[in-house]
């Protein structure tokens, strides 16, 4: 079993285990690192969606640097299994982790998030499937975080403000139109 390293607030250097699921990237911690200088170290009071959750290393950060509300979505059996232990090894109170798919999950919730994370599987469309219902979920002032296989420049209405690209992975950071 791999293992991926949380590289910043009250937990970092803690190490969680990697469920052993094709085609799961942890996100690199260089990229983590350059995300959350960008979104600033300080996540106090945020409610966060970590869409196609994995790892969780994405929310599970996000907790870490103080945010309020973390939500985690995956729908593979064996990745729940390796989050609910992390949550429970790290004692995250404020980790929801919520087995089920990703399109359902936007299409049924009626909560509003700070920051949304979207690292999905790549090839397979999910961007296009959930562009369309991130306005439902993300709050207008909110921030958009996506990694996929090519760059982008905007996600639905929500454009590209930062991006970085690392080996295979293209990031960006992404708002909506400010008015």
């Amino acid at each position: 079993m791999s293992r991926v390293r949380i590289v910043g607030g009250a937990w970092r250097s803690r190490l969680l285990n990697v469920a052993s699921v094709t085609g799961l990237r942890p996100t690199p911690d260089r990229v983590r690192e350059t995300l959350f200088n960008w979104l600033g170290q300080d996540l106090d009071g945020l409610r966060c969606l970590d869409l196609f959750a994995g790892t969780g290393i994405l929310g599970f950060e996000a907790a870490s640097r103080g945010a309020a509300e973390v939500v985690l979505v995956e729908r593979d059996a064996h990745a729940i299994d390796a989050l609910h232990n992390a949550a429970k090894t790290l004692q995250a109170a404020q980790v929801e982790i919520v087995r089920g798919d990703a399109v359902r999950f936007l299409q049924s919730t009626h909560r509003k998030f700070d920051v949304v994370f979207l690292d999905p599987p790549y090839r397979q469309g999910w961007i296009e499937r959930v562009s369309p219902l991130l306005d439902r979920v993300l709050d207008p002032d909110g921030w958009l975080y996506v990694e996929s296989e090519a760059a982008l420049t905007h996600v639905g209405g929500w454009q590209v403000v930062k991006q970085g690209h690392a080996g295979q992975v293209h990031f960006h950071l992404l708002r909506g139109r400010q008015e």
